[in-house]
């Protein structure tokens, strides 16, 4: 807006990963904001310094890398899929999803090794 330009094709992302309020705000102003306001808005799920930025994403991916590959990746899929459905469809999907889930071998390694306090050995499948 500040050229005279809406961002109307940000605006598509933004408002669906923000409330309806703080993005409308930012399209409308056309104001930077900082770091720390992103993270109050849910914009940007963590804020680090520089200095510490690749410490904490290494850190971020090593703790994702030691989940299920498959749990991670059947999530992903059921993440961005439901979002495009109305709430019951999705409601629905995700329940479908569970119970698929519920079959694979990880999940039943992962519940078994909770129960018996351990960590899971992971088969990726």
């Amino acid at each position: 807006v500040n050229i005279g330009l809406f961002c109307s094709t940000p605006m598509v992302a933004l408002s669906r990963n923000i409330a309806r309020k703080h993005a409308m705000r930012m399209l409308l102003t056309g104001d930077p904001i900082n770091a720390e306001t992103a993270f109050a808005m849910g914009l940007v799920s963590d804020v680090v310094g520089d200095d510490e930025l690749e410490e904490h994403t290494n850190a971020l991916a090593a703790g994702i890398a030691a989940r299920s590959g498959m749990t991670v990746r059947l999530g992903k899929q059921a993440f961005y899929k439901q979002l495009e459905m109305p709430l019951s469809q999705a409601y629905s999907y995700a329940s479908d999803v569970m119970t698929a889930n519920m079959q694979k071998h990880d999940a039943r390694e992962g519940i078994g090794a909770f129960i018996e306090k351990r960590h899971p050995s992971w088969r990726h499948e």
